[in-house]
């Protein structure tokens, strides 16, 4: 809310604070952001995703991979990193997790060795943040790379779809990582790669100095409209009292939907709340938790 609503001219406008992922929860489903960022107490989410499951434990054992000394690395340490810290959570029983668990050591171990163990990233995990006029945005990129003068951001992709420069030329994500990265590093920073790990792929976009502010203008966009909300509902629902809690019922949509309606389509079989949606379950049954890494087993 701006200084001029609250009655305070010439005062700073509030910055809406939010990261890529609540921007694009926004343009996904505004009921879905609404539970996701504002209900307290948040309603239940439906259980894990194994794809989910599989994404992280491929990401923290390449996080933890180059954390390690440098003669320790190699594909082979990757593999055991990738064992040891595999999350279970959301395989239909223990012979597709085993089955899922091997499929993501090899790709682990294929991957590192297209590394060089030597070519240290100035970032691992790392956490960016950067400001603009109307947005306090900040995100963590999965490795922060320097080539010459230039940063490279690198996000990792596990995914059943091989990626496109398309799509990294489309991501609000990897275009806000890059302006940020350069405003803390004071570097430049216009390549952004998607790297695709079950295909070896990587999809590149050399951004300019306006592809880049035109993701920023998009964000400030988009944060606008979620901004707006927020205020909304949070002058219609007073905030819970500290100790405030215990089990949430069926959720009454009808005084939100006005400010946060659904946008039901095929993505309502994995959103976390179906439960909480009738039109998302009627738009597409909720899909079992292993449905997605199955699917991608069939493919094979």
């Amino acid at each position: 809310m701006g200084a001029e609503q609250l009655g305070f001219e010439g005062m700073p406008r509030r910055l809406y604070t939010c990261t890529p992922s609540r921007l694009n929860t926004w343009l996904d489903c505004p009921r879905r952001y609404r539970m996701t960022y504002l209900d307290r107490p948040m309603p239940p989410k439906g259980p894990p995703w194994a794809h989910n499951s599989l994404g992280a434990s491929v990401h923290n054992a390449l996080a933890a991979w180059w954390r390690l000394p440098e003669r320790q690395r190699t594909p082979e340490s990757a593999g055991a990193l990738l064992v040891r810290g595999w999350l279970t959570e959301g395989f239909r029983d223990e012979e597709q997790s085993a089955y899922w668990r091997e499929r993501a050591r090899e790709m682990t171990e294929r991957y590192t060795a297209t590394l060089d163990p030597a070519d240290e990233p100035l970032g691992v995990e790392r956490t960016v943040a950067t400001r603009t006029d109307h947005i306090a945005v900040s995100g963590r990129i999965d490795r922060l790379d320097a080539r010459g003068n230039e940063l490279v951001v690198v996000d990792y992709k596990t995914g059943r779809h091989v990626l496109t420069s398309d799509d990294a030329r489309g991501s609000l994500a990897l275009a806000i990582y890059a302006v940020a990265a350069s405003r803390v590093l004071r570097r430049p920073c216009h390549r952004v790669e998607l790297h695709h790990l079950p295909s070896g792929e990587v999809a590149v976009w050399e951004h300019t100095d306006e592809s880049l502010q035109r993701h920023i203008r998009r964000a400030e966009g988009i944060a606008a409209e979620a901004a707006a909300a927020d205020e909304a509902y949070r002058a219609r629902v007073p905030k819970p009292r500290q100790g405030e809690g215990g089990p949430v019922g069926p959720v009454d949509h009808a005084p939100h939907d006005e400010l946060f309606p659904p946008r039901p389509g095929t993505l309502c079989s994995y959103c976390d709340f179906a439960r909480h949606c009738p039109e998302g379950r009627e738009a597409a049954p909720r899909k079992e938790p292993w449905a997605v890494v199955d699917a991608a087993a069939r493919d094979d």
